[in-house]
């Protein structure tokens, strides 16, 4: 019997798009012979969707048009049982049930913690980071706040929330003259790329910083390294064990990695990307054994350090004048699941999204085998809060 995969993807975020090109990916390359695919699209607007016609990434080009295609569900769970219940209609049925989730899912309000939370809170197995690793990893001001914790490299930074930096502004300006410039600034809760900028003086950090607060109400600055290498290293595991993948050099024609870098690329013109496997990039990077063994080494302590498991990618900033190696920030769902890291291992697509779907279930049954809650009832024998004063017992 074919165990049934929820293949979660879309969601509020600016990364929508991105997470369709991703999931459908995986969902190509998924074995068939031992998963059956339920796909789950969550709209935009936050509205739930499954149905066959999700698999043809034609009719993503019409969002409003594949609503009218889609069934719209809700995920809950009907006695041990995670079922898809239409929504539509006046009664209420089965459409679809899954065995486990498989979030593929970019971006704040989805890829951040919030849906694992939920999938948490119904029960539902999934693959992937917990509800604090993935709230680490989307948060690029607390991820540095604990690697500096870990004495993992990272770039001088500035950080403030929109409201502070209006009231405030001469304070941070000078603090950002303070680490240099050119420095980069960066939506804290964003990937992709998105609403991140390259400024060389304070007339274009004013601008860069209000493109950012379009996405976020806290922004973060970053000394920009200007004799750059950016490499990127995945990681598959768990807090048992964790394996690194090859390691990648990514090729960029602009001061830092753009959305167009990662997802358009040559397929501008065409009306097509492959994700992030469209980028331009050197497999494996032309690192020497001191730069290799370091990325390697600290793509290990990230994974450890913010409580991730499953996959994610670790991208790096290279010096190459002084031969250091900053960690950048982890992706916890990658685009393109960074299948092209592995492939030179001997795992391919389909090899990576088998054992990502059995460590979560093993991750699941884990679980389940910790105390969560007690069988005896303390409120039992309490007969409401009026007139209780001092009468409840604790012990």
């Amino acid at each position: 019997m074919k165990i049934k995969v929820g293949v979660i993807f879309g969601g509020p975020s600016v990364e929508h798009e991105v997470s369709v090109i991703s999931a459908l990916q995986a969902i190509q390359n998924i074995n068939k012979e031992k998963y059956e695919v339920v796909p789950i699209y969550i709209s935009k607007e936050r509205v739930w969707y499954t149905g066959k016609n999700l698999f043809d990434i034609k009719n993503y080009s019409d969002l409003e048009s594949l609503k009218k295609i889609a069934n719209p569900v809700i995920l809950c769970n009907l006695g041990q049982e995670f079922c898809l219940l239409q929504t539509s209609g006046m009664f209420k049925k089965v459409i679809e049930k899954i065995d486990v989730a498989f979030p593929i899912v970019h971006g704040q309000n989805v890829e951040d913690g919030s849906l694992v939370g939920f999938l948490e809170t119904i029960g539902v197995p999934y693959v992937g980071s917990s509800v604090l690793g993935a709230s680490l990893g989307q948060d690029k001001v607390l991820m540095k706040q604990v690697f500096a914790s870990c004495d993992i490299p990272i770039v001088p930074y500035v950080w403030f929330y929109e409201n502070d930096y209006l009231v405030c502004t001469e304070k941070y300006l000078k603090e950002i003259e303070k680490i240099g410039y050119p420095v980069v600034v960066k939506p804290a809760h964003l990937g992709s790329s998105v609403g991140i900028s390259f400024a060389k003086d304070e007339e274009a950090l004013k601008n860069s910083l209000e493109e950012a607060f379009l996405y976020d109400a806290k922004v973060i600055v970053e000394k920009a390294i200007l004799d750059l290498t950016e490499v990127n290293c995945s990681v598959i595991g768990s807090e048992e064990i964790q394996s690194v993948s090859v390691i990648e050099e990514v090729m960029s024609s602009h001061n830092i990695l753009t959305f167009d870098d990662k997802y358009v690329g040559e397929g501008k013109n065409s009306g097509s990307s492959k994700g992030m496997v469209n980028t331009s990039r050197i497999i494996p990077a032309k690192l020497d054994q001191e730069l290799q063994s370091n990325v390697e080494k600290f793509s290990l302590e990230v994974f450890r350090a913010l409580n991730l498991s499953g996959l994610c990618r670790i991208d790096f900033l290279i010096d190459k004048k002084q031969k250091k190696v900053y960690v950048n920030e982890p992706n916890i769902i990658p685009g393109s699941l960074a299948f092209y890291l592995w492939e030179p291992k001997g795992k391919k697509y389909c090899d990576v999204l088998d054992e990502l779907i059995v460590l979560g279930i093993k991750s699941f049954k884990n679980k389940e085998k910790k105390t969560t809650c007690f069988e005896t009832n303390i409120l039992q024998n309490f007969g409401g809060l009026k007139g209780s004063k001092g009468k409840l017992k604790t012990k």
